[in-house]
């Protein structure tokens, strides 16, 4: 059965109520701690007017970390192609050796 959760998320001064399933609400929390984390530190380190500014550079900030795994992460077709022709040629000039 999926139980859904009640919970209150509290990220730059402001509480969120959401409603959550039980499998969601770790990593929520994690989220929420960890933006809360990087607002202080942009915050001390940086001279910021506006708590929208330092969202906005959090956001930034988030969406390049998963931009760069992806990135990392990605298959790489021309690797894959040279493997392939490589084993082709390999299977090629063994068959060329092999007395039929």
């Amino acid at each position: 059965m999926n139980e859904k959760l009640k919970i209150k998320l509290s990220i730059a001064d402001r509480v969120y109520p959401l409603t959550v399933e039980m499998s969601q609400e770790e990593g929520l929390r994690s989220a929420s701690k960890k933006i809360d984390t990087m607002i202080k530190q942009f915050e001390e380190n940086y001279a910021v007017r506006d708590k929208q500014d330092v969202l906005a550079m959090c956001a930034l900030q988030f969406a390049s970390q998963l931009e760069q795994k992806q990135q990392e992460t990605s298959i790489d077709g021309t690797d894959t192609i040279e493997r392939i022709q490589k084993l082709n040629d390999f299977v090629a000039q063994y068959l060329d050796k092999k007395d039929w």
